[in-house]
């Protein structure tokens, strides 16, 4: 499970192989969420309202490197890091 970005306790991840839709991973203390890479909606789990609106907000900015490193995770190769939000 490789982590992509990490930032302000957020840890970012994107599984190989993983279901549809288009997702990415987030873990903050004890919580998870799932959020669509497309629609940048919360398709499962939760996170502070604070730490979920820095990471939709960091999504956004990001969302065709999350796209890009989508298709490499379905292909099995290597991820590339995400610039964390500074």
């Amino acid at each position: 499970m490789p982590t992509i970005s990490m930032f302000r306790g957020i840890k970012v991840l994107i599984y190989w192989s993983d279901h549809m839709p288009p997702h990415f991973h987030a873990f903050y203390g004890g919580d998870e969420v799932l959020v669509s890479i497309e629609e940048l909606e919360v398709l499962e789990g939760k996170l502070p309202s604070k730490q979920l609106k820095m990471l939709i907000g960091w999504a956004a900015y990001h969302q065709e490197e999350l796209r890009e490193n989508w298709a490499l995770a379905e292909n099995q190769q290597e991820l590339f890091s995400i610039e964390p939000l500074r």
